[in-house]
């Protein structure tokens, strides 16, 4: 499952763009290979971070990764049902399972990520596309 109208980065990150923000979250694939996530450490709203820097973790039962910033800039809004609810990126990684959102200090840095296209051959996917 990898929807079109999204951007990746090689990370396994996936990228909504906004006008003004990007939300951000792991991809399908990212879910899939750590397993059962039963816990999310989130950068607070009004941090700074960094494109291709950590900013948060991902701990499932088989390990723990890091979530890397797609791009610079400041952090807007982080999904708190996480905290609660951690699964949500097992189940809906597109949705409900959504990570933080950034307001990007240069959106010509957007311009470096990954379309569906090059993320599945990233991921060597050449499955259908979906419009999750």
């Amino acid at each position: 499952m990898i929807p079109e109208d999204l951007r990746y980065t090689a990370e396994h990150e996936w990228v909504k763009v906004d006008e003004e923000r990007v939300r951000v979250g792991i991809t399908d694939y990212a879910q899939r290979s750590l397993g059962d996530i039963v816990y999310v450490t989130l950068p607070e709203v009004g941090s700074d971070v960094v494109a291709g820097q950590p900013c948060g973790e991902v701990e499932s039962t088989k390990s723990v990764s890091d979530v890397y910033a797609p791009v610079s800039g400041e952090v807007v809004a982080r999904n708190e049902n996480l905290t609660s609810r951690p699964e949500l990126v097992n189940t809906d990684p597109y949705g409900e399972g959504w990570m933080l959102e950034i307001r990007p200090n240069d959106s010509a840095e957007l311009g470096g990520l990954l379309d569906a296209e090059g993320y599945r051959r990233l991921v060597g996917n050449d499955e259908g596309s979906s419009d999750a």
